[in-house]
């Protein structure tokens, strides 16, 4: 089974709890990741989007098989600004994307006492990031067309260009303000060999669409 991401807006302080969308929690010693850019003829690192972190603990009772850890956090970012309606360094379109456009990171243990909250600001020090979205979770079949974890990614092409690989993240069209062209969805997997080993930054993004 397949474990299914459910979003809703809340006024809760969600510190260092799984959450989409909001600022990342992140121990003292995680960077914040960066991708090259290029724009006018310069070159310059530009932030990823925070796409969501996820307290292990929440997914534990939905993943019997243990093909994720059951403690710790995951971070993800991804290059998919364009698919917000931002402006864009990057253009990340159909097929798979290169390989810095995603990042997931994860730590082992969550500390409350010394993880900071990792605060993009514009020019003006206005945050740049929409509000945080609660996340919960509920088993799905492995092939629900819908945003979850695990499972198969809804498109054969994903699996066919990318074989060995576990479905780390499947994120659909229409979630949390996203639009993948028509009715697309956005995958991120890593080599299933790398997940026994709990490795995680071999994840490639694999976008599809009607």
């Amino acid at each position: 089974m397949a474990i299914k991401i459910n979003l809703e807006q809340t006024d809760t302080e969600l510190f260092c709890c799984s959450k989409w969308w909001g600022d990342p929690d992140l121990p003292a010693d995680m960077e914040y990741p960066l991708a090259p850019a290029t724009e006018d003829g310069e070159e310059f690192d530009y932030p990823l989007t925070f796409v969501c972190q996820i307290d292990c603990e929440d997914i534990a009772p939905f993943d019997p098989e243990g093909k994720l850890p059951h403690e710790g956090m995951f971070y993800v970012f991804a290059g998919l600004d364009e698919y917000l309606d931002y402006d864009s360094p990057w253009h990340n379109g159909l097929g798979q994307w290169g390989k810095r456009m995603v990042v997931v990171k994860y730590t082992k243990a969550i500390n409350f006492e010394t993880f900071r909250s990792a605060i993009l600001v514009d020019d003006d020090n206005q945050p740049l990031t929409a509000p945080a979205l609660k996340m919960s979770f509920e088993q799905c079949p492995d092939d629900a067309p819908c945003t979850k974890l695990l499972g198969k990614p809804f498109f054969a092409e994903v699996l066919e260009n990318l074989p060995d690989h576990l479905n780390f993240l499947q994120i659909d069209s229409d979630t949390a303000g996203l639009r993948f062209y028509d009715e697309g969805q956005l995958n991120l997997l890593v080599p299933t060999a790398d997940a026994s080993r709990g490795t995680w930054k071999r994840m490639k993004a694999y976008l599809c669409s009607c």
